[in-house]
């Protein structure tokens, strides 16, 4: 009787402590959570963290995340305005803002990617198919991403999801595109550098052509300056020998026959054939050093 009684105790706690652990779960600082009940709603969303209560076995909980999610766009080829094909890698950040919406329009949290991949993809379409490669290259690349922001806002309206930020991580044109503008940017390049360099050699030719006429101009005036100095300096050496000779013919004369010896008799081995009776030798006949002895 007794251990009948104990078996029983033993089960209606056990039964008792089941359907409390089925009554109770827990909401954390990241969750917000809804009960269902048949799969419908039932009451509000919670989000208050900590432990909450709901009707063992008929009820169950649905837990959807708070916190700012990020949604990765596959990498997608885009015709832009100027028909030039793009490929574009984006992602966008959400936020879930009204769980019961989500819930209702999406029904599983795990099909949430599944359900925003197309509405964002169209958005990137749609807003860069009308624009132009500058332009989200170079021009309006921020502008760009508000705009696919804010047409994919309008898509999840009915979602009771927030688009936080839309970020374009890639746009580039397709790799044969690109090694094709690669080439063409080479040659180009390759052209305006020959272009330069001729334009350089040209100068170079100029200048060269410039420096060699001041050069030649220049050596003319030094060698007619010189010239110059040099026929003025002759003429006063000439006066000076002028004016010496006209005050002592007799020693001029002497000092030029001085000098006349000197280059004539220049070296170790000089030999000269003369008559002794040369008007050279004239100052060798006189102990004087006077030409008067004369033969």
């Amino acid at each position: 009787m007794n251990k009948s009684v104990g078996i029983g105790a033993g089960a209606a706690l056990l039964v008792a402590i089941v359907v409390l652990y089925s009554s109770l779960f827990t909401v954390s600082m990241t969750q917000q959570a809804i009960v269902l009940q048949f799969g419908d709603p039932r009451g509000g969303v919670i989000t208050k963290p900590g432990l909450h209560w709901k009707l063992p076995f008929i009820q169950n909980v649905v837990y959807i995340d708070k916190r700012l999610l990020n949604l990765e766009s596959p990498t997608e080829e885009i015709i832009a305005s100027d028909q030039k094909r793009l490929v574009v890698d984006a992602f966008a950040r959400y936020r879930i803002v009204d769980a019961l919406k989500f819930y209702q329009a999406v029904r599983d949290p795990r099909l949430t990617e599944t359900r925003l991949q197309p509405s964002f993809g169209s958005a990137l379409r749609n807003t860069l198919g009308d624009n132009t490669l500058e332009a989200l290259v170079r021009d309006n690349r921020a502008g760009l991403m508000r705009k696919i922001q804010v047409a994919f806002s309008n898509a999840t309206t009915d979602l009771g999801i927030e688009i936080v930020d839309v970020r374009i991580r890639r746009a580039d044109l397709p790799e044969a595109n690109s090694q094709a503008i690669f080439r063409r940017m080479q040659t180009e390049r390759e052209r305006e550098a020959a272009e330069i360099r001729a334009q350089g050699q040209e100068e170079a030719q100029r200048i060269r052509s410039r420096a060699d006429r001041d050069v030649t101009v220049i050596l003319a005036d030094a060698e007619r300056d010189g010239q110059i100095a040099r026929g003025q300096g002759d003429a006063e050496r000439n006066k000076v020998f002028a004016e010496a000779f006209g005050q002592d013919p007799e020693f001029f004369s002497f000092y030029r026959s001085m000098q006349a010896y000197k280059k004539g008799l220049k070296g170790d081995s000089t030999t000269m054939v003369v008559a002794p009776d040369s008007e050279f030798f004239s100052y060798f006949g006189s102990e004087t050093g006077s030409t008067g002895a004369k033969r």
